[in-house]
This record gives structure tokens, C-alpha cells and sequence, in this order.
């Protein structure tokens, strides 16, 4: 076992405990950014100047208005910016633009001695514009060839070959939706200068050391005059990793041009409207099957839709590259990227970082052609996993080298959750019912785990022992309620043998802790886990010398377990304090600055080849569910997981973000449709679904009335610290499950084998529309055809089953944007 993963005797890690902040967080008392506000004197409040159209050059920005309102102090616009007029860093997104970009552009910001002062103030401001045309969908991009960013390919094998052995070819189409964060805390920040000038952000930020470079460039100042800290999130999701910069840029600015803190926080509405979301995606496809239903080739084409500016969208759309092959051997592949410019906001990362896109690629074309293949989607799934021993690699050329998991994980699902029984029931109780049906779909995952960038690939962390022994850890990681700093402690507390409670962990500050990578890519534990035990290290090799000298033996014959120093074969022992102040006397150090870097990895963009991930996380899920064939209303009657996290460092913690990760994964596949107003009235571009009124959010009803989740056993990670797996995103993709049981349900209202295509997100309307397209015997011919297969029909009889808005597509003398809904969707709660 690798040093890195090796536990010591009666380890911290592993123990099941609570969040460390969960008695804070149900009592209303833990703070997060705003709250500390109320604590600040003499705070100024900032506010948008909100442009409400999707597209348009600034022609006149008069502000005068605004400051004849009572309690307005300032008005910033671009001509106060001392450094650089940009917030990202791809230096696309000016701050304060002068073209007006997607519907709620901020063109200014007003500040106040109030927020309604600020409110009005900014309803004062006048913005006169002169319209340009506009791009709102993602199809609209398309036909228009507006694209920006890196365009990558991945290929491998001989695709023409792959074609030329491949008994059936299919093609076909899939567009399918983006997501909203929907953080129960909007973006805030609150910005204050202290008597020399320095800059000190409160931010609610997972990357506080970009915060602090953007902040830096904004304001034309070195990086050691702007110190941002990060207390705690009320949720990100990636949603955080990129998008907080400017808005805390907004708020230093407006302190230091008026030696005042500055307050600022979106409201829901705002924070909607301006920030970006998970990245929607369009893909076409091809590809092709031997006679016993192995892949042979896939040639693919990914579209994202960027929005108005790059922000992550080129990495987001590399790991959606990177993730299509999921849990299955393509060995002749050639998948093309391209990300869309359009007149919405700025998408960016959310949990899964384009992996979840990729793989919702190739999981819908194996559910799509299963039927037309005359296989149950389930072997179809199993014929194509990785296999162990077989020297397979990724389309991009990475080794899979625990291909054992895949089959592992799946196994236990079905084991577990008695899937044959079940299926067999479930075929009883669909022959007796012809109004409601059920289904029974398994899915599993192969999920990449590090930045695809090597270089974000490292952590430090900063720990503290005091004279009376107890210890304060630092580290670059930032809390949004998944547990990390949880785990950090539970590390440190192992690393040096002492009880959980004699450590404490201080908020993310980047005076403490230099030059650190997002939270983000599930990485937070593997990075400032290494950089944690790193420096715990240290200062143990430290002590061990000082404890061998108080107990007469050799340093590496002495153990700390449970707070005492004992010498082996020998009864002398020394308490954990008695050796701290020991060591103090002696004038040895008790702080030490870890580092941790990933090693192994190694990336080539131009030619998107190489072994970027660390190691792999697996799982599987199986999901049954149960559909009302008048309205497509369903439920989830029940889900078994296994997922496999390595050796946990804290079970309880995991087994959270499993079901959370499953339940987010849900919401985005079936109930989170967002929408634009499409048309070319004056609100063209306006976000329609900004509250919560209009964004359908999982709640208790959509929860599944049995709900299973077990942790892989025996699954030490050699690579990761104390044998653990990253843990954050992965969960999220087990809910292709659903989706696909959705999809099956309602095949099963069809003649058998009918192929069901299936909007995403799979609403009740959705789901509706798919049930009447298999009672016309599935999707009829709209490509080509082979073997006499239907490949990639969008209307039968009239009605639309493709389902996606904007697609031009009508069913049924309905809107071909949905906006005009079905009974049954309202039956649902939407």
C-alpha cells in the first residue's frame, strides 16, 4: 500500500460524524457572507443598472439622474476602473460593458447608503441603446455559425474501418437542456480598506485566489494588497467557481474609490438573470454495432452552448469530450467539439464539468438503439463495459485500469436491489395495468477525477500547534455544505494521532494559503487532504524526535495514537500536551506549510490526448419507476446505488453527497426546464423561468419512496490520500437511471421493441409525448436507415417527440416552445 493511502492505527478518517458546521447551519447561527454585513459600520449597498434587452451597443449612459436621488453616494461605470475593465480571464467580459450582451446585462452600478436608496438610484440611470440582432437559442447559433473558443478533436482507431465492420449503423440527434445552480445563497460579497489602502473581501467564492487575481487587475493593484476570504457558501456547484469574481471586483472597486465597505448581493431574481448556468448541448451522431451488439465506431459532434462569453466553457466542453465514452470500449471514435455564441448569459462549470453531457450522449443512443438492436438496454449496456486485463484505453488514450470496478459495482446494483424478481413483476403488473407502467433501468458511471488543466492539479495548506496542544489547520479548499472541511479535520487529527476535537479549522483565506485551485472537479479532498497530511507530517516527524528523547528510544520506534506518545515494547508514554509544550521549550517549530501536487498526469490540448485523470470513480444505480399513460405524470417508487469512494474518509458525509448528487442529477434530467422568450417581441432573450414559481426544483415529492445507497467495499485508492475517492460529482450522473426507466415506461405503452426518443428534460409533457410516439410504434424515419432500422424520427402522426424548445418542431396544435403546457405537467406541480 502507497504511503499516501496507508491508514495508521485507530485513524479519525473513516469514522461516520456529523458536518462539522450542521449544528450551526440548522440553528440559523452559522454565518455566511452577507451576515456580516450587520456587523460592519457604515456599509454602502450596490445595485445593477440592468439593461433589458438581448442584444445592443450603448449609444448614452447618463447617471446624473441617480445621484440627485436621496442616499445615492456613487455611481460606478467603466471610466472608474484604475486597471483592467475585464472579469474574466479570458479577458472577454468586460465589467462595464459598452455592447450589452444577453436580456439583464449590468452596463453600472449604483451605490447607496440603503438598498432601496441604490434600487432607485439605478431605476434612474439612463441607458439608451441601439439594437443589434440577437441569438437566443442554441439553434440559432448554429444556423448562424457563431461559435467562439477552441474547437477539439478526439480521435482514435480507424473510424471508416469501424463503419465498414459494423453489421447496424444508426444516426441520429439529441439536444438536451442546461440547469440553474439555484444555491439557496445568491453571489455576495462585502469589500472593505483598511488604513493602508489594502483591500479585504468577504466573498462567497469557490476559487478565492482567482477572486483575489480578478479583484487584482480590476483595481491595478499587486495580488499582496487584495486578501479575499471565503467563510462559507450556502451551496455552489460550480456556480461559484468563475462567476463571483466581478461581482466582488464591483463591490472592492466601490470601497476603494469611496474608503467605505461596500455590500453586494443578487437578489433571486438577479442572480437568475445574470448568472450562467450549466451548459445545454446539441449533438449528432453515428454510430455503429457488430451482430452481437458491440460498438464498433461512433463519430460524434458536441456543441455547447458558451452563452455571451467564453468563461469555462472550453474545458467544460474538453471534459464532456472526454466523458462520452462513459463505462463503454469505443475502439473507433472521432467526437468533435464546438462551443456556440449566443445572447444568454455566460454558462459555466456545474457539478460534473461537462462529464454529466457527455455521457448523457451515449447513454441516450444505447437506450435509443437497444430496441432496434432487439436487446434489453441492460445487456446492451453490459456487452459494451470496459473489460479488465484487455489493455483498453479512453478515446483519448488514458489506460482504464480498474475496468473490474465497472462490472463490481453493476453486479452489487442487481444483486442488491433483486433486480430479476422485480422485472418480472414489473412485466406481471404492465400486463394487467394498460393505463400505468412501470420500469426497471440500470445505468452506471466512469468518472474522471482531477483538472483536465495539470496545472490546477495542487493544493497547500498551513497548520498551527499551540502551546497547549491544540491545532489550527488552513487549507485552500472552501466549504459549500458537501463536508469538506469535515474531512480536512478528520486528516489532520489522523495525521497526528490526536482526538478530532483538539483541531479547528480556520475559514479559506488567501493571505494563509497562496495561490490555490478551485473547489471544484471533485478534487477538494485529494488535493487539501495531500497538502494536510503533508504538513501534519512535518510537524509528527518533529514530535517524534522530541517524544523519543523524553522516553529514552529511537523516533522511529515512537506512535502517537489517541493523543499519547508511546514507545514501542516499552510502557512509557507522554500525553499529546506534555509533548507539544516539551517541543516548545526545545525551540522546535509547530507550524508547517503543506503541499500536495497530483502526480502521473499529463495533458496534450492541441492534440487531446494523453491521462489527465488520476484515477476513476464508479458506480452504478438502478431506478424503477412508475408512469400515468394519460398524462406522463410518474414517480419514483425506488433507487439502489453502489458507489464506489474508495476507503471513505467520512461515511456519513458520503452517503450525503451520493443522494444529494443523485437527486440533483434527477432534477436536471426530468423537471428543470429552462426557458428564454424566443420570439421577437421587445422581451426577446428574457430568462421566463426566474423564480422559483417557474423553475420546477426536486422536492420531498420527488423523492423516491425507497431509497438504497450503499458505499463500494474494499476499495482502497492507492493514488489518494487515506485510499479515498473523490466523491462531489460523480453521484450526479447515476441518474441516468431515471431518465432511462422514463424511457422504457413509456416504450412499454408500445408494440414490443419500439425505440422511444425522449426530451431531456424528461417532463410529464415530455414523457406524454414519448408514450404516444410508442403507441404509433416509436419514432418514425426522419435519416438514414439500414437494415431496414429506423434511425431518427421527430414526429408521428403529428405529434412532437423530439420535445425540445426552439427546435421548430410542433405537436399536436401545440407551441413548438412548450411554453403553452399540458394538463399534465400541471398535474406534476410544474
Amino acid at each position: 500500500m502507497s504511503h499516501l493511502s496507508e491508514r495508521p492505527e485507530n485513524p479519525v478518517v473513516g469514522v461516520p460524524m456529523p458536518h462539522e458546521s450542521a449544528a450551526l447551519h440548522v440553528t440559523g447561527t452559522a454565518l455566511y457572507t452577507d451576515d456580516l454585513v450587520w456587523r460592519t459600520k457604515d456599509v454602502l449597498h450596490a445595485y445593477p443598472v440592468q439593461v433589458m434587452k438581448a442584444h445592443g451597443r450603448i449609444t448614452a449612459l447618463r447617471t446624473e439622474p441617480a445621484l440627485a436621488v436621496p442616499g445615492v453616494v456613487r455611481v460606478l461605470t467603466g471610466a472608474d476602473v484604475p486597471g483592467v475593465n475585464d472579469a474574466g480571464m479570458k479577458h472577454d467580459e468586460p465589467l462595464f460593458p459598452d455592447e450589452v450582451m444577453f436580456h439583464g446585462h449590468a452596463v453600472a452600478w449604483v451605490l447607496g447608503e440603503t438598498l432601496e436608496a441604490a434600487r432607485l438610484g439605478a431605476a434612474a440611470v439612463e441607458v439608451e441603446l441601439e439594437e443589434l440582432p440577437s441569438l437566443v437559442t442554441l439553434q440559432d447559433a448554429m444556423a448562424a455559425g457563431s461559435y467562439h473558443g477552441a474547437q477539439p478533436l478526439m480521435e482514435t482507431g480507424d473510424i471508416d474501418a469501424g463503419f465498414a465492420d459494423s453489421a447496424h449503423v444508426f444516426t441520429g440527434e439529441f439536444q438536451f437542456a442546461g440547469q440553474e445552480h439555484f444555491y439557496l445563497e445568491t453571489h455576495a460579497a462585502l469589500a472593505q480598506i483598511d488604513e493602508n489602502g489594502q483591500v479585504f473581501i468577504q466573498s462567497s467564492t469557490q476559487h478565492p485566489s482567482e477572486t483575489q487575481e480578478i479583484v487584482s487587475h480590476v483595481l491595478g493593484v499587486p495580488a499582496h494588497e487584495v486578501t479575499v476570504q471565503c467563510l462559507r457558501m450556502g451551496g455552489g456547484f460550480g456556480g461559484k467557481e468563475m462567476q463571483p469574481h466581478g461581482f466582488a471586483a464591483i463591490a472592492a472597486l466601490g470601497a476603494k474609490l469611496t474608503g467605505r465597505p461596500v455590500r453586494f448581493r443578487l437578489n433571486r431574481t438577479q442572480d437568475l438573470t445574470m448568472s450562467g448556468k450549466r451548459h445545454g448541448f446539441h449533438a449528432t451522431w453515428k454510430i455503429g454495432f457488430d451482430t452481437e451488439g458491440r460498438i464498433q465506431a461512433l463519430d460524434a459532434t458536441l456543441v455547447a452552448d458558451g452563452g455571451w462569453s467564453l468563461d469555462l466553457s472550453e474545458p467544460v466542453l474538453a471534459r464532456a469530450l472526454c466523458h462520452i465514452d462513459n463505462t463503454y470500449w469505443i475502439p473507433n471514435a472521432r467526437v468533435a467539439g464546438r462551443i456556440a455564441k449566443t445572447n444568454t448569459v455566460s454558462n459555466t462549470a456545474f457539478r460534473g464539468f461537462g462529464g454529466p453531457q457527455g455521457m448523457l450522449v451515449i447513454e441516450d443512443i444505447l437506450g435509443r438503439c437497444a430496441p432496434r438492436l432487439g436487446l434489453d438496454p441492460t445487456e446492451l449496456r453490459e456487452r459494451n463495459f470496459y473489460r479488465p486485463g484487455q489493455g483498453q484505453t479512453t478515446p483519448y488514450g488514458q489506460p482504464v485500469t480498474q475496468a473490474e470496478r465497472i462490472a463490481t459495482v453493476w453486479q452489487q446494483v442487481k444483486d442488491n436491489a433483486g433486480i430479476a424478481d422485480r422485472k418480472r413483476e414489473i412485466a406481471a403488473f404492465n400486463a394487467a395495468h394498460p393505463h400505468t407502467k412501470r420500469a426497471l433501468a440500470l445505468t452506471g458511471i466512469k468518472f474522471g477525477i482531477s483538472f483536465n488543466l495539470t496545472a490546477f492539479n495542487q493544493g497547500g495548506a498551513l497548520v498551527l500547534i499551540y502551546k497547549d496542544g491544540s491545532v489550527l489547520i488552513n487549507h485552500g479548499g472552501t466549504e459549500m455544505g458537501q463536508g469538506l472541511h469535515t474531512k480536512m479535520m478528520q486528516v489532520a487529527a489522523t495525521t497526528l494521532g490526536i482526538p478530532l476535537h483538539k483541531v479547528r479549522l480556520a475559514p479559506t483565506r488567501t493571505d494563509k494559503v497562496p495561490n490555490t485551485s478551485a473547489t471544484a472537479a471533485s478534487s477538494g479532498a485529494d488535493l487539501n487532504g495531500g497538502a494536510i497530511k503533508n504538513a501534519c507530517e512535518q510537524l509528527r516527524e518533529r514530535l517524534l524526535r522530541v517524544a523519543a528523547s523524553q522516553l529514552g528510544g529511537n523516533a522511529s520506534d515512537v506512535r502517537i495514537v489517541g493523543g499519547v506518545a508511546r514507545l514501542l515494547g516499552s510502557d512509557k508514554e507522554l500525553a499529546w500536551d506534555d509533548l507539544v509544550r516539551t517541543a516548545y521549550f526545545q525551540r522546535v517549530q509547530l507550524s508547517a506549510a503543506g503541499f500536495y501536487r497530483t502526480e502521473g498526469l499529463h495533458w496534450d490540448a492541441r492534440t487531446f490526448r494523453g491521462s489527465p485523470f488520476k484515477y476513476f470513480a464508479h458506480g452504478a444505480a438502478a431506478t424503477e419507476v412508475e408512469v400515468d399513460g394519460f398524462t406522463g405524470a410518474y414517480r419514483i417508487r425506488r433507487v439502489d446505488i453502489v458507489h464506489d469512494v474508495g476507503d471513505s474518509l467520512s461515511p456519513l458525509i458520503d452517503i450525503g453527497q451520493v443522494e444529494g448528487g443523485f437527486v440533483q442529477g434527477a432534477g436536471w434530467l426530468t423537471l428543470e426546464d429552462l426557458r428564454w422568450d424566443t420570439g421577437d417581441g421587445p422581451h426577446r432573450g428574457r430568462l421566463l423561468t426566474q423564480a422559483a414559481s417557474t423553475y420546477k426544483l426536486p422536492s420531498f415529492s420527488e423523492m423516491p419512496e425507497e431509497f438504497n445507497v450503499t458505499l463500494l467495499e474494499n476499495a482502497t485508492e492507492e493514488g489518494a490520500v487515506y485510499g479515498s475517492k473523490a466523491v462531489g460529482e460523480p453521484p450526479l450522473m447515476l441518474a441516468f437511471s431515471v431518465r432511462e426507466a422514463l424511457r422504457q415506461a413509456a416504450a412499454a405503452f408500445g408494440p414490443s421493441g419500439a425505440s422511444v426518443e425522449l426530451a431531456s428534460p424528461a417532463t410529464p409533457e415530455a414523457v406524454y409525448w414519448a408514450i404516444q410516439a410508442a403507441r404509433q410504434g416509436g419514432a418514425s424515419p426522419n435519416g438514414q436507415v439500414r437494415d431496414g432500422i429506423a434511425v431518427d424520427g421527430h414526429a408521428v402522426n403529428g405529434h412532437a417527440v423530439n420535445g425540445h424548445a426552439g427546435n421548430g418542431q410542433a405537436g399536436n396544435g401545440r407551441a413548438a416552445d412548450g411554453r403553452d403546457r399540458t394538463g399534465a405537467e400541471a398535474l406534476h406541480g410544474a
